[in-house]
């Protein structure tokens, strides 16, 4: 087998593998399927927050006549609900890419605002709807989690998500190449663990840090399923990379492939760090329950 397809082979794998773990992980938006006075919509509800002035989950619905209403309190916390309503608003679109390219400066819908919470701090919510045909509670039973998290600086997490990227995509070239025997599985071995470690254990802890006020909350500190998955998968490709030094050993290889792509379909932030209310302090959280 050539170079070529085992390079189209190791994209393939890779993309699908990062829009599983995007489209499954429990900070992307809930989708929700709604009928609203005869037309359908298809609903994106906040699962995620960055700290900034406003703190509000949208409610894409363009027919001002509707009434909605949040209801949501701090996330294990025994502490009634609180309730808001969702208001009509248009807001500005300041982004170079949506204005220039898709032509869209303003976004339009209804707002519901929520205090805003300290990093790791959750809330959870759920919606009821009103339109000429009645009211519908959604999630009452299941309420939708919200993280909030610090702006972390795009010098820091853009680089930090390439670069994970990269590594993902070498390590499956290298276990390729691995299983077909090709020469230059070693190499990309070499390349996968620098990006690893540039990655995963240099920029991580700073995104880290920025979204959390927590450089590391994996092993042995903490359990966070992020940062832990990423030393799995570092300690796996070390023992690959110092294993072929001197020998070749493609079985080190396909193995620590395997594994860093089996950590990295797991959805990202599953077990992730959680401001434990009553104490103050930033714990190992779960909203498994949550995912989909």
């Amino acid at each position: 087998m050539n170079s070529t397809l085992y390079w189209v082979l190791a994209v393939i794998i890779t993309l699908s593998a990062a829009y599983y773990q995007r489209k499954t992980g429990p900070t992307y938006p809930k989708q929700l399927d709604v009928r609203v006075n005869g037309r359908e919509y298809n609903l994106k509800l906040t699962r995620s927050i960055e700290i900034s002035d406003r703190h509000y989950i949208k409610l894409a619905i363009k027919d001002s006549t509707v009434k909605a209403r949040l209801y949501y309190k701090r996330f294990q916390v025994d502490e009634p609900y609180q309730s808001v309503d969702f208001e009509y608003e248009k807001h500005p679109v300041n982004s170079f890419i949506m204005n220039r390219i898709f032509n869209i400066h303003e976004e339009e819908g209804f707002f519901a605002y929520v205090p805003a919470q300290a990093p790791a701090g959750k809330i959870e919510y759920y919606i009821d709807i009103t339109d000429g045909n009645g009211s519908n509670t959604y999630f009452m039973n299941e309420p939708i989690i919200i993280r909030f998290k610090g702006a972390v600086p795009a010098k820091i997490l853009t680089p930090h998500i390439l670069i994970m990227f990269v590594a993902m995509l070498l390590s499956t070239l290298a276990g390729l190449m691995a299983l077909g025997k090709h020469k230059s599985y070693r190499k990309w071995g070499v390349w996968t663990f620098v990006m690893l470690i540039t990655g995963g254990l240099i920029l991580g802890p700073l995104v880290q840090y920025h979204a959390f006020g927590e450089a590391w909350t994996g092993i042995p500190v903490g359990w966070d399923l992020t940062d832990n998955k990423t030393l799995i998968a570092v300690i796996f490709w070390t023992i690959a990379v110092f294993g072929n030094r001197k020998k070749k050993r493609p079985g080190l290889t396909i193995l620590a492939s395997f594994i860093l792509l089996l950590v990295y379909s797991i959805p990202h932030s599953m077990f992730g760090s959680e401001l434990d209310y009553e104490s103050g302090e930033i714990i190992q959280g779960i909203i498994m329950p949550y995912i989909l």
